[in-house]
């Protein structure tokens, strides 16, 4: 039996503990601030509640396994999982909508074509087929073993079919997002909803590698499902799972050293002094944080992961507390697209002015538990702010707020008269309490883009150390997070000749 010392209670963090301490080991997570979860946070005033980080669960057959493996009640008996139908509605600039079912390509289809117009929904369902190809070809890789040695395999080969091109009689492969919806969609519209995905991790669909298509393809095959009570009731039941198990937790622990000894992680020193000893240390942290932990090179000569010095993108969030009953037909998510792209899209990669008015995602879930009664509702608007415009929202977050606002009237009638007040979550409040590096989003991997879209491998140059949650492999996004956790855990019970879940 081994000691292993966590650093963070993120939801892969947590994922990995629950795992080892199954596994016969001994298991303590330390976590700088006083709860667990990680990003998978609450905010409560005056009987109001609202999910302050992910707000909808794509892949919950990671956490149905996870509750498997780790003790006899399933997941379905800790959470009530609901599937959002529809899945969602789109607002597009033109004042056209769309409401596409969830889990249904035919329904999608259908949707669209009426929606859009003849033949705008079939363009984007023979697009979903061929993101199935990217899926299929990338899925074992990227989600379900540890990074390959050889990665750069993974960098430089595009999984995204070719496609056929009638007038030039030969094929051509998208490099891009932004070339998928150019070559093959061809309508603003569905541009903009192709782009929706990509934008929710503050990637720019004109560099993002069209590997991406992964994600919407994601929702599409597996559905998008809430947790009655919020997601947050997703990390208490993961946290309790862990508490079942024996692992310890210890709150307001700031590590600020990983101890190492004979070449090896062999423990972490605190804030106060104190030194816990372990035989192996597994850390949820972001790598700026990690990096200063250890004081050296942690990945291979060579390696091209993201600068991770860098900011990411922010999330930025308005709570909303609403006077009056929500509408029965109400869609629990509704994006608002931005009425410039290239603007948002300039504004985002740091390129031009701003902030302008972004893509807005509006929640509006059907939840007694999130109000004080029938006759309020509970609102969050949520946008994500390039690393040039962290800076522009932590200046004027008034400002951007308004402007999340605004796109949300077309989303919630009657909405700036029902607002009793409303709380605005910056990138940097964000990352005050998780401790993530500008409160940056971490994306999921992908191949493709010469490996800058990749996170770094889950064990380390130091032997004994191993990273787990969105910013390692692979990737960002609560379901990758829980698949991080597998993964580390599979490394250290099985050691380095693990080769991923069956």
């Amino acid at each position: 039996m081994a000691r292993i010392a966590v650093i963070g209670a993120g939801m892969g963090a947590m994922g990995a503990a629950a795992r080892l301490a199954v596994a016969g080991h001994r298991v303590a997570v330390y976590e700088r601030g006083e709860t667990y979860g990680g990003a998978v946070r609450r905010f409560e005033r005056d009987g109001f509640s609202f999910d302050t980080g992910p707000g909808l669960l794509t892949l919950p057959a990671v956490y149905r396994d996870l509750f498997v493996k780790t003790g006899k009640r399933p997941l379905e008996e800790c959470v009530e999982l609901v599937q959002v139908d529809p899945s969602s509605r789109h607002v597009f600039p033109d004042g056209t909508e769309a409401v596409l079912p969830n889990a249904s390509r035919a329904g999608v289809v259908q949707s669209l074509n009426a929606a859009l117009g003849a033949g705008a929904g079939d363009r984007w369902g023979d697009f979903l087929i061929r993101a199935r190809e990217a899926w299929d070809r990338t899925r074992r890789p990227l989600l379900e073993e540890p990074l390959w040695t050889d990665w750069r395999v993974l960098a430089e080969r595009e999984p995204y079919p070719a496609v056929p091109h009638k007038r030039l009689l030969r094929t051509r492969r998208a490099g891009t997002l932004a070339e998928i919806a150019a070559w093959e969609l061809r309508d603003p519209r569905l541009t903009a909803l192709l782009d929706s995905h990509a934008l929710a991790f503050g990637l720019d669909p004109r560099e993002v590698p069209a590997s991406a298509a992964v994600l919407p393809y994601m929702e599409h095959a597996f559905g998008t499902w809430y947790v009655r009570g919020g997601i947050r009731e997703l990390a208490r039941a993961v946290y309790e799972r862990c508490l079942e198990r024996r692992v310890e937790f210890v709150f307001g622990a700031e590590v600020t050293r990983v101890v190492e000894k004979d070449g090896r992680a062999a423990g972490l020193e605190l804030a106060d002094g104190t030194v816990a000893e372990a035989d192996q240390v597994v850390a949820g942290v972001d790598p700026v944080r990690l990096k200063g932990l250890t004081g050296h090179a942690l990945d291979e000569e060579g390696d091209v992961f993201p600068d991770a010095s860098a900011p990411s993108p922010g999330r930025f969030t308005v709570l909303l507390a609403l006077r009056g009953a929500r509408e029965a037909a109400a869609a629990h998510r509704t994006v608002v697209h931005a009425p410039d792209r290239e603007a948002e899209l300039d504004w985002l990669s740091g390129e031009g002015d701003g902030p302008v008015r972004p893509t807005v995602t509006v929640l509006r879930p059907d939840d007694p538990a999130l109000r004080p009664d029938g006759e309020h509702e509970s609102v969050v608007l949520t946008a994500v702010a390039g690393r040039r415009g962290n800076r522009d929202v932590e200046d004027s977050p008034e400002g951007f707020a308004n402007l999340l606002v605004g796109a949300a009237e077309a989303a919630v009638p009657g909405l700036r008269e029902r607002i009793l007040w409303r709380e605005i979550r910056t990138p940097g409040r964000n990352g005050e309490e998780t401790g993530a590096y500008y409160g940056g989003v971490s994306a999921p991997s992908l191949a493709g883009g010469n490996g800058d879209f990749l996170h770094p491998a889950n064990s380390t140059r130091l032997p004994g150390l191993y990273r787990v949650g969105g910013w390692s492999h692979p990737g960002g996004g609560l379901a990758h997070a829980g698949m991080s956790g597998a993964l580390v855990a599979g490394l250290i019970v099985e050691g380095p000749d693990f080769r991923g879940s069956q």
